[in-house]
This record gives structure tokens, sequence and C-alpha cells, in this order.
């Protein structure tokens, strides 16, 4: 008997929508169980094989607990958001949330055809208002926040600020970049400008000038997996690297949960592994070395203070911001070469790329505290500047890169393990025999590390450090269709609106491009401002303030949330 597929599909589906057969009650009393595929992002080329292949598979779960009698909820939604809605905005002139809306129809379509199990009554756009709201919301339960150490958990902001104003921070147990301590008589006097900036190197949300991807030709930072060999996945167009001042999330500050909760996870261990290495903990420690004739210092992270006699060199990351200032004369020019060639890498590229060696001599040296020898310090893109302090302390004898970089430059590697054949490659080992390597002769490197740390901290030169490869996420991007911050900016410094405000909603702007300034495409927004006292939006007129309203508003942030803001929580 033949199967009339189009017939039977097509009045099953009616009957379902009629019916909301998948439609969840929350009032049941039947057990819950909840199935969440990921949103998909709605292009303009519809479904892709990659989107049933993933959702015919939760959807024959969701039918199959349905039948063994739970109350299944099993939403669907659309991760609006993102740099192709913007572009082809750009390129037509049209509005991206007409683009987007259009494309979730067609995606709507697909996903009916397919028969799928979605109750739709629960669909979530994450471009809408009502949604980024929340998103909002959250940013602002980040940035009202510090990490506590102590309890080894995120605290509200005002707990810290209850400690300053009774005892300064020296007490204070927190991951934070707050370089000074000051007393509660100092921070008492402190202007509100002063606190506040003392505030934001606490808080989990903060402003930083960060290294990032910036592509001139779509206007905006990218992320790491946007760039592929050096220019953008979308476009193909240049990518360099950029200080700019961006919104970071303290990520890092839960470098150590992460990896002790990763034992709690019913996860392959293979997975496991892989997000060990993300997080990269390592101990050692930090180091400083003299500059010879300039009073510049290097710090370094080492993993490996026991090798600190092999040490023939230093090598700085492009970035780092002492190359320029330490460059000679006579260098100047190579340096700056080098610096084009490697602003135009990823950071992805140049961890993957081990065969090929490049870097230059800055003409500078330092002085090695433990030999007293002069070594050159160079600049090599193996370095990274997000990694330690951008500046590694180059042993060739016990790295392997710095090895390859020594023999590519015919630089010395002198031997710090006994019996150890450093002919072909270098020897990693902590088990040998240290030797040339002064009063850590005749220890094993495991003893060495120790023993050199505490000489380090003795001559307070350095000290005992826990470093991990987790950076903190950069969380904004120079772009128009995206979350719009809840801040707005008094004095240089950002202030979060009231909560009794949000959402704060996405502007209208006469083009989807940064400003001829190099500004981010918010701020092309007429009289988009924020009035705290009395939330006048736009900022009032003329008119208003000369009959007494209230005059004082203020700029809104101008970049947008990157598109994961809005994936990242709407399990919730």
């Amino acid at each position: 008997m033949e199967y009339n597929f189009h017939d039977v599909e097509a009045r099953w589906q009616r009957f379902w929508q009629e019916h909301q057969t998948y439609h969840s009650d929350s009032s049941s009393s039947l057990p819950k169980y909840y199935v969440l595929d990921m949103f998909p992002y709605p292009s303009g080329a519809g479904l892709h094989v990659g989107h049933p292949l993933g959702y015919i598979a939760s959807d024959i779960f969701s039918r199959y607990k349905r039948l063994k009698g739970f109350n299944v909820l099993h939403p669907m939604g659309f991760d609006a958001f993102g740099l192709p809605a913007e572009q082809y905005a750009i390129q037509t002139g049209q509005h991206p949330a007409i683009t987007t809306d259009e494309n979730i129809k067609r995606y709507r379509e697909q996903l009916d055809k397919l028969g799928l199990s979605f109750d739709w009554s629960r669909e979530v756009r994450t471009s809408e208002a009502s949604y980024y709201k929340w998103t909002q919301w959250i940013f602002m339960q980040l940035f009202n926040s510090w990490y506590n150490t102590s309890s080894n958990k995120a605290e509200n902001i005002e707990i810290l600020i209850e400690e300053f104003i009774r005892n300064g921070n020296s007490n204070v147990k927190a991951v934070n970049n707050q370089e000074t301590i000051f007393t509660a008589a100092e921070w008492n006097q402190f202007t509100e400008q002063q606190q506040q900036t003392v505030l934001l190197n606490y808080r989990l949300a903060y402003l930083a000038d960060t290294w990032v991807n910036w592509c001139p030709g779509l206007g905006t930072v990218l992320a790491n997996e946007e760039v592929k060999e050096g220019v953008s996945e979308r476009g193909g167009y240049p990518v360099e690297r950029k200080l700019m001042k961006q919104w970071c999330l303290r990520i890092n500050a839960y470098a150590e949960r992460f990896l002790n909760d990763l034992e709690g996870i019913d996860w392959p261990e293979s997975i496991k592994e892989a997000q060990r290495n993300w997080i990269g903990r390592s101990e050692g420690a930090m180091l400083e070395f003299t500059m010879h004739d300039s009073n510049y210092k290097i710090e370094v992270f080492t993993t490996r203070p026991d090798t600190i006699f092999g040490v023939t060199f230093l090598t700085l990351a492009p970035e780092h911001e002492l190359v320029k200032k330490i460059t000679t004369a006579e260098q100047k020019q190579a340096v700056e070469d080098y610096l084009k060639y490697a602003r135009n890498r990823s950071e992805r590229d140049r961890m993957a790329d081990v065969k090929n060696i490049s870097g230059t001599f800055t003409g500078a040296y330092a002085i090695n505290p433990f030999t007293g020898d002069k070594i050159p310090v160079w600049i090599g893109d193996y370095v990274l500047s997000g990694y330690g302090t951008g500046a590694v302390m180059a042993v060739p004898a016990g790295d392997q890169r710095d090895w390859d970089f020594a023999k590519h430059f015919s630089l010395p590697i002198p031997a710090i393990v006994k019996d150890a054949d450093i002919s072909q490659a270098a020897d990693p080992t902590k088990e040998g025999i240290m030797i040339n390597s002064g009063f850590l002769n005749g220890l094993t490197g495991h003893q060495a590390i120790k023993v050199a740390i505490a000489e380090i901290e003795k001559r307070g030169i350095g000290k005992g450090r826990i470093n991990y490869r987790l950076r903190d996420a950069i969380f904004s991007r120079q772009r128009y269709w995206g979350e719009p911050f809840p801040v707005y900016y008094k004095d240089g410094l950002p202030y979060l609106v009231d909560k009794k405000d949000l959402p704060v909603l996405l502007p209208e702007v006469d083009k989807y491009l940064p400003t001829e300034d190099g500004e981010p495409p918010l701020a092309r927004a007429k009289d988009w401002e924020y009035a705290p006292k009395k939330n006048l939006m736009p900022s009032p007129s003329s008119k208003e303030k000369a009959e007494g309203g209230e005059a004082e508003s203020f700029p809104y942030e101008h970049s947008t949330m990157p598109g994961w803001a809005g994936s990242s929580w709407y399990f919730l």
C-alpha cells in the first residue's frame, strides 16, 4: 500500500497545531522533563543539514519521554543577533530586524514541515526586547559582583564597599587587578570618580585595554574562531591585532572551580582533559629581569624557575608594551616590519603554527638575575600577550619552542641537566640532575623548583604564583545588531541604568556602519542619552531645560554585547 506522505504529514501536522498537541502545561501533575536544542541562527540560506541532524535525535527522545508519561517541555527559538544580518543591512540599507524576521518565517516553515514536536508557545528570539531585557539584567548582576576567594564565589559589590569603608583593601581576598593598597581613611576621602575606578578593578564585568582581533573591513572586533589565517571568516577581510578598551568578564576567577568541578561531571575523560588543557593551570613564579642600560624591567611568568641558569634570551610578544620603548635605533625598522607581519596573525594561528619560526632582535639586553649575564631581548609571535605577562624567559635546553627559536637564530643552548641530549631537541625532564646551575646543582628539577622560588622571593625579585591559560572573556563588539549594554557614562566612567528602565532599546541609526571617527554604529543614534533622575530618554530638549526639567543626561555605551550573550542564557 502506497504511503501518501504529502497527505498524511500535512493532515497530522495540521491536527497537532489545532489541538496544541505538544504544548507543555506548567500546571500538569505529570513528572517534568526538559529537552532543549541549540537554537539556530536564522540566516538567509535557511536550514542546513546539521539542523535536522540534531533536532530529529532530540525529537525522538522527546516523543519517547511523552509516551513514558512525562510532561515534556521541548521549546524552540532563534539566536537572532549576529554579524550576517548586519552585513546584509549594510549592503542593502534594510533594517536587520526585517531580514531576521523574514529568515525566521522561513526557518519556522521548514521546521514545521519536518514535523518536529516543538512547543512553539515558548518561542524565544534573542533579538526581541522582551528577551534581551534579561540579558541586560544578567549583565547588571555581573557588574555588581566581585569574586571573593575566601568564600570561593561571587558576592554583591556592596559587601566589598562596606569592607573598604571599615578596613580598606589590605585584607580583601579577591580576584582583581587593583595594584595599590589603601586604608579605610583613604577610601573615605576618595572622590566618587576614584572610588568607581577602584571598583572596576574588582567587578566581574569590567572595562580594560585589551588586545583584540580588529577587522577594519567589517568595522568590528572578531572572536578568535571568526578569524582564519589572518582574515575574517565572513568576507575575507584582513584582521589585525589592536589594543582597544573593551568590556570583559572576569571568567578567570572561576578557573580553579572549573577544574575541581570537572571531577563531578559525567563526561568522557578525553573531553575533561581537553577542558583541563583549555583552563591551563600551572604553578611557577613571577620573576623580574632588569634591563641593561635602562630602568625598565621585564616581568615573566615561568613554570620552570629551576631552569633560570639556562636562560639565554628573553622573548616578548609583539604586542608587549615595552617593545617600542626598548628597541634601539639600529633595530627600529626591523622591529616595525615584524610588528606589521605579526599584527595580521590571530592568536589561534600563532599557537597552531609551530613549523614557521619568526622573530627579530630588539637590540636591547636584560640581565639574568642569577648569573649577571647580559641576555638579548627578542620579539617572537610564538609568545602571546594574553598568557602570563606576554614575555618568556627562554630556556632552549628545556623548552622545545625556545629550542627551535634558538636553533633558527643561532642563539646559545647551554646544558643544564646532566646527561640530557639536547643536540636534536629540548629535554623538558624534571627528573634529571641539575648542572651549570649554581646553588641548584645536584638537585632534581622537581626539588630545584621549590628551592628556586624560595630564593627568588628571598632576593625580592619575584614570588611564587599559580597561573591559568584561561583568559577573561571580551564581552563587547563594535556592531549595531546586538544587545545594548544597560550602561551610561559619567566623567568617563560606566554606571548602570536603573533596573526599572530596562530594557535599554536598540536605537535607530542612519547607517549600520562605524562613524567617520571610528566610533561604533550606535554612536550615530541621535539624542541617545540617559537621564538617571527623571529617566528622560532621549535627552531633554532645550525647552525642558529652560522650564526647569532635569537637564543632566549622559551618553550610553556605544558597543553592543557579543552574539553569544543572548545564546549563553536562553536555557534559563
